[in-house]
């Protein structure tokens, strides 16, 4: 698919587009998330849904990462609009995030004035500072060092101040630095039947799972058999991901 690089955003757009996705990755993979999340962001690409991925550098003030990466989506957003690009003049606006990327959506939809018809909430994660960069505290030990906001005053921003009624909050079977568990609480206190929770196979790293593209010779041998199923096992939790996402989004495509 053809990326373009419009205002420092990665996007592409589908021929008929359905909807934007904003979509933000985790921690340590947002910087160049067309290559890292490639394969899912494409998959909803294919269904109709203009993508803008926001890269981003992780920082201890997450507030004003937030901030940055709205603003950096909504600038993207207008010159799409004002070039033609986007014709349409209304499509619905959804929020993707992966781990970290979870908690800047939160943040968003709780900090700042936006329209979203909803936003997708994938392995969230809300460590504090110790627990996510080990290091943090032999590096400057005279100083108590910490995310703003802290993991409790998200939690408290989200409980008071959240604004975005649907949501789905996807876990996955074998991820241990998933914390949906509280979040889904708050969500389904916030706004009771508008909260989704999905448990699906797989781990942390399900969404950056990379399509391979298996080469088959001029007649289907047994190695090309073996390379076809493996390719089926490795993206089967990632496929599952796409379907859930896309199932969401757009109900109706299932029937």
């Amino acid at each position: 698919m053809d990326w373009k690089d419009i205002r420092g955003n990665w996007v592409v757009i589908p021929r008929n587009p359905i909807g934007i996705i904003h979509f933000l990755g985790g921690a340590f993979v947002a910087t160049a998330p067309h290559l890292t999340y490639r394969c899912l962001l494409e998959n909803l690409v294919s269904k109709g849904y203009v993508v803008i991925a926001t890269p981003f550098v992780n920082t201890l003030d997450h507030s004003a990462i937030a901030d940055s990466v709205l603003l950096n989506f909504e600038r993207t957003l207008e010159r799409l609009q004002d070039s033609g690009q986007l014709r349409k003049l209304y499509l619905p606006i959804y929020g993707v995030g992966h781990s970290m990327g979870c908690k800047l959506h939160l943040l968003i939809g709780s900090l700042f004035s936006v329209e979203r018809a909803g936003n997708i909430l994938i392995s969230f994660n809300n460590f504090t500072a110790q627990e996510a960069i080990p290091l943090v505290e032999q590096l400057n030990s005279q100083f108590a060092v910490e995310f703003t906001p802290t993991p409790a005053q998200t939690n408290q921003l989200v409980q008071e101040r959240y604004q975005i009624r649907r949501n789905l909050l996807i876990k996955f079977s074998n991820d241990t630095l998933d914390q949906s568990a509280v979040l889904t609480q708050i969500l389904q206190k916030r706004f009771p039947d508008m909260v989704t929770i999905q448990n699906l196979t797989g781990n942390h790293t399900t969404p950056l799972g990379q399509d391979i593209k298996w080469q088959i010779g001029n007649s289907f041998s047994p190695l090309d058999a073996l390379g076809q199923w493996f390719k089926q096992e490795t993206y089967r939790d990632l496929n599952q991901l796409s379907r859930t996402m896309l199932l969401w989004l757009n109900p109706l495509s299932a029937l």
